[in-house]
């Protein structure tokens, strides 16, 4: 995995295909880091975050919400509630196009 951003390998090996570690999943794009609202899907969870938005007409920010699915790896342990940094890849199913790179909460 070469990439301009810092992420640490994880402690545990996994032999799944859609994993930018262990298998043939290629990371690219965009890069967020975003709390875990939901991990009640099988091998998904569900990673927002706030960001500001500008309102021209009353010169002011606004608090919007972000929320994308991304693919957990079995080598990556995720629970709600945890900081995790997400990268872009290809398409994983209808809504995934993200996948766990790292737990920071660890």
């Amino acid at each position: 995995m070469n990439t301009e951003i810092e992420v640490k390998k994880p402690k545990k090996e996994c032999k799944s295909e859609d994993c930018p570690f262990h298998g043939t999943l290629k990371v690219h794009g965009r890069t967020f880091v975003g709390k875990v609202k939901s991990a009640k899907a099988r091998k998904t969870i569900v990673v927002s975050w706030e960001r500001a938005h500008y309102i021209r007409k009353y010169e002011r920010y606004e608090k919007r919400l972000s929320k994308i699915q991304a693919h957990v790896p079995k080598c990556i342990d995720v629970k709600e509630g945890d900081t995790v940094k997400i990268m872009e890849c290809r398409p994983l199913s209808k809504t995934k196009h993200f996948v766990v790179v790292e737990n920071e909460s660890n």
